[in-house]
């Protein structure tokens, strides 16, 4: 990078493949842009031929004051693991800067001195798909070591990968005491349809009023600029690419809805604070996930030898093919030690293995039924087992309802209807 490159720069990037124009933003392992578009994008560097200074301009900072803390107010520490909510451009000025102090995020905004006291750390700025298993040991951990000195914490995350956190975290902090809600924005603070600031707001003023205790998600409700939706850890996923409402809870009902006037609604039975908190943080390397499609073949099960555990997402209620050679790759793979959960490519509803014969098969194989755990959960789940149970009992753990993962009851034929409404 040339040293008289600066971020808030407008600057051409030369690849091997394509000229990219936007202004410099806050990078680390990629080199960020800001598109004319609003959006940001990452640049592999090692693909960077050439970069060219197209404008220089001055950054500017506004001054912001000290603030001090409230006594009738709750206590939140505000965790960022990336730049987007935090970060804007002023297109006056030029000036890209990811905001993570305290008073940067008052003066960004405002209301929320009002609501909560805040503290604020960045424990890292990456893109969400560059997180792994070492990151969310390194959030749980934070969050183990600050659950007593504070009411709440909030975690800001990009949405590509949050639920993945999200369940990860549930998982890892037993008997949580205080509520932990995950953040993000599809859009960027500084575009006008960001849903950043509502969602924040939002996350606060749920924390401030109520008694929850857990993991959640808080993200906008509708593609309208409303409400938020505080959503179940371990039973949400990404299901739209840019909408500002892209998470929905899945096979379940949202804890609560809030409005910017702090307004609860449809709220749920808040967890039940029980135990002294614990913390397991290991996980198992060697887990993946392997969606069957038509003519897949024996290979792609047998590239999963050596493995401890295998996610394999089968249509319907969790049918693969009955072809001889898959079915005895399969099984081949069950005694060779893989622990097998079946899910289902369906968003809603649950894994039936007891219904059709191709079910029955695969559970005399010793496939694992999924219930009605999202793909994704399943993964974590299963990773998080294996790196803190012995096997007999992640067999057994697997089929067990930990964190609200598996339906108590099946609701998700109500909750595909009202899609549609």
């Amino acid at each position: 990078m040339p040293e008289n490159i600066k971020e808030g720069d407008i600057i051409e990037v030369i690849t091997n493949s394509e000229t990219i124009k936007g202004t410099m933003m806050p990078s680390s392992d990629k080199l960020v842009l800001k598109l004319d578009n609003g959006y940001n994008i990452g640049i592999d560097r090692k693909k960077i031929k050439k970069i060219n200074l197209l404008k220089k301009l001055e950054k500017k900072e506004k001054s912001v004051s000290k603030i001090k803390d409230n006594k009738n107010l709750k206590n939140i520490l505000i965790l960022h693991t990336g730049g987007t909510l935090a970060s804007r451009v002023d297109y006056k000025t030029g000036g890209v800067s990811a905001k993570f102090e305290p008073e940067e995020l008052i003066d960004m905004f405002p209301e929320l001195k009002d609501i909560v006291n805040i503290k604020s750390k960045l424990l890292f700025n990456i893109f969400s798909e560059n997180m792994d298993f070492s990151h969310y040991k390194k959030i749980a951990h934070e969050i183990y070591n600050n659950a007593n000195k504070v009411d709440g914490i909030i975690l800001t995350h990009g949405t590509d990968t949050l639920h993945y956190t999200a369940s990860a975290l549930a998982f890892m902090l037993e008997d949580l005491h205080i509520p932990v809600i995950l953040v993000g924005a599809q859009r960027s603070s500084d575009r006008g349809s960001s849903d950043a600031f509502l969602n924040l707001l939002c996350a606060s003023k749920f924390i401030a009023q109520t008694d929850f205790a857990g993991v959640a998600i808080c993200m906008h409700n509708s593609s309208s600029d409303d409400l938020c939706s505080i959503l179940p850890a371990c039973k949400t996923r990404k299901m739209h690419t840019s909408r500002r409402d892209a998470f929905k809870a899945v096979n379940a009902n949202v804890i609560a809805k809030i409005n910017r006037n702090g307004e609860i609604s449809e709220l749920t039975k808040l967890h039940e604070k029980q135990g002294k908190l614990k913390l397991k943080d290991k996980f198992e390397e060697k887990v993946g996930i392997l969606k069957f499609y038509p003519n897949i073949n024996k290979k792609q099960i047998d590239s999963f030898k050596g493995y401890k555990g295998l996610i394999l997402e089968g249509t319907g209620l969790g049918h693969i093919t009955t072809d001889k050679n898959i079915m005895n790759s399969l099984k081949s793979l069950i005694k060779s030690g893989t622990i097998v959960i079946m899910t289902s490519q369906c968003i809603f509803g649950s894994v039936n293995l007891n219904v059709y014969s191709t079910g029955r098969e695969l559970l005399k194989l010793g496939v694992i039924s999924g219930d009605d755990m999202i793909t994704e959960t399943a993964y974590i789940k299963l990773a998080w087992l294996l790196g803190n149970y012995k096997k007999n009992e992640v067999k057994e753990l697997i089929t067990k309802n930990l964190r609200n993962e598996i339906s108590e009851r099946n609701i998700y034929e109500e909750k595909f209807l009202e899609q549609d409404e």
